[in-house]
């Protein structure tokens, strides 16, 4: 059987046929997902996202309309939503670590691209917020000893820290918006 055959069976009742479409596809898909979220763990949750909009919304699959298509584009709205839902969460969160663990898990491409984004925008930042960020994020050290090094207070370096971090998010989201 087809899968617009099978969708078809789906579309008119027969939910169970939904299964085989999702051993068809799962995979497919959580490729797909799981690079564009350059997350596994939000790869799968994505993938099964996909899937229950599949039954919620078959009643929108067109008869003669090519599977494939139709729930890659149900795929693309999933992650659609869940960037616009990131991004909006992420304001007040995004972390450099935040960045740099993501990047692990990506093509080798992808991740030189991005971390030429993030080295891009340390050097927008100032001297100070810059060298804060590599002593703080790259080098591990903690508050106290940066503190110490720098001649100040463990608060105040939490403070520029802070400030730092904002400056590179924000950045990073505005070369992000150019590509």
């Amino acid at each position: 059987m087809t899968d617009e055959a099978i969708m078809e069976a789906v579309k008119n009742g027969k939910l169970e046929q939904a299964a085989v479409l999702f051993e068809r596809y799962h995979v497919r898909l959580y490729n797909f997902l799981a690079r564009l979220a350059m997350d596994k763990e939000v790869g799968e949750d994505l993938t099964q996202n996909v899937f229950l909009r599949m039954l919620k919304y078959k009643h929108t699959y067109k008869e003669g309309a090519r599977f494939q298509s139709w729930i890659y584009q149900l795929a693309r709205n999933v992650f659609s939503d869940h960037y616009q839902s990131m991004k909006r969460s992420l304001n007040s969160k995004l972390d450099v670590e935040f960045l740099a663990n993501k990047l692990a898990d990506v093509e080798s491409g992808v991740e030189e691209e991005r971390e030429a984004r993030l080295h891009q925008c340390l050097h927008l930042l100032s001297d100070e917020q810059r060298e804060l960020l590599v002593l703080t994020r790259f080098q591990h050290m903690k508050y106290e000893e940066v503190a110490d090094i720098l001649d100040t207070t463990v608060a105040n370096i939490k403070v520029k820290v802070h400030r730092a971090i904002l400056k590179l998010r924000e950045h990073y989201f505005q070369l992000e918006a150019y590509d």
